[in-house]
């Protein structure tokens, strides 16, 4: 089964070593941050050998009591999703755990908004950042903002692909986007039995995530010759209101579409719903989505979604680990690569308690 294609790895927590510039991680076990068997597990890191602590940060920043600070948080997104109400809980969660003082803020999906936000956090004190960048590139004026503060930045979800680590922020942690179009690829052609006509619902413009789960998904249909077709894509920006709107004018236009691609799960339940206005049943059009929330996961249940990517939201533990690590010398890689599972006909209604 399509489960089966990731091996499990052992729970959270990287400890670093100097010994490779990528190395498969053995971490030890993470506070949990979300429920039994929720918390993200390590899978692999790039550019432990040149590990960032405080001393090569942009030149050095000073080296801090990572209990005694102010650390500040800048979400990207409203949390209208699960996947952000997630994300933010757990780090609220590890900071209490912790005793770590946070100020939060919530970009509302307002670029400038997040720039004005991590601005706003540094004159307020904050002497570290996590942030959730909103977009790959564009965050300039705030990361330069940090720099000259001596203020160093800890990156998760979305990639700044253009940026430098241990120079423009510390690290970053994240999953494996290619992988996971990879693998909903794989899903797809298991549960159409790889024949159709295929429609993706892209997620937001100008973020890695968009671009590396379109590529994942469409290069393994070609490296496996599926004869499964892409016969329309339209950006439907992660949201649910979008992936409704947007999958009825693509079932108007392309009556013929079996199948549906979604990059995430919001979308995904969006394009549920106009199919159920368009008068479908359960299963009639093969939805396959990137996630793990836990209405993406009923909805297997339910007969709608064929399967579902996990993407794992609950960074907490990661993230604070990587600052004390940051700061303890430990040093923290350039890229940290979660794992996530995989959920299934055969294992959502076992699994839904796990989901977000």
């Amino acid at each position: 089964m399509a489960s089966t294609r990731v091996a499990a790895v052992a729970a959270a927590l990287l400890l670093l070593t100097v010994a490779a510039c990528t190395k498969a991680a053995e971490p030890p076990a993470a506070a949990a941050a979300g429920g039994a068997g929720a918390d993200q597990q390590v899978r692999s890191t790039t550019g432990a050998s040149g590990a960032c602590t405080a001393e090569t940060y942009n030149g050095g920043v000073p080296k801090l009591d990572l209990a005694t600070i102010t650390v500040g948080f800048a979400q990207s997104e409203k949390e209208a999703n699960p996947f952000r109400i997630t994300e933010t809980e757990s780090i609220k969660q590890e900071a209490a755990a912790r005793g770590i003082d946070l100020i939060t803020t919530n970009a509302q999906s307002d670029l400038n908004k997040e720039i004005a936000d991590i601005q706003s956090m540094i004159a307020q004190g904050a002497q570290a950042l996590i942030i959730s960048p909103l977009n790959s590139e564009g965050l300039d004026p705030a990361l330069e903002a940090a720099k000259d503060a001596g203020v160093p930045i800890m990156t998760i979800d979305r990639l700044l692909t253009s940026k430098t680590p241990c120079v423009d922020y510390i690290g970053w942690i994240g999953s494996d986007f290619v992988e996971q179009g990879e693998r909903a690829a794989d899903a797809m052609i298991e549960a159409t039995g790889g024949q159709g006509q295929v429609a993706i619902l892209l997620g937001a413009s100008g973020v890695n995530v968009t671009v590396d789960r379109t590529k994942g998904f469409k290069d393994r249909l070609a490296a496996t010759g599926s004869a499964l077709q892409v016969v329309a894509e339209q950006t439907a920006d992660f949201t649910r209101e979008r992936g409704r709107s947007v999958t009825e004018q693509l079932i108007s236009a392309n009556p013929g579409i079996t199948a549906i691609y979604a990059e995430n799960d919001e979308m995904a339940l969006g394009a549920v719903a106009a199919l159920k206005a368009a008068g479908k049943q359960p299963g009639e059009v093969t939805i396959i989505t990137i996630d793990g929330t836990r209405g993406a996961v009923q909805g297997i249940v339910d007969g709608w979604i064929a399967g579902v990517i996990e993407s794992n939201p609950r960074f907490g533990p990661l993230a604070f680990q990587a600052l004390e690590d940051f700061y303890s010398g430990a040093g923290v890689p350039a890229t940290t690569i979660i794992s996530d599972k995989e959920y299934t006909p055969e294992n959502a209604a076992a699994e839904l308690a796990n989901a977000y």
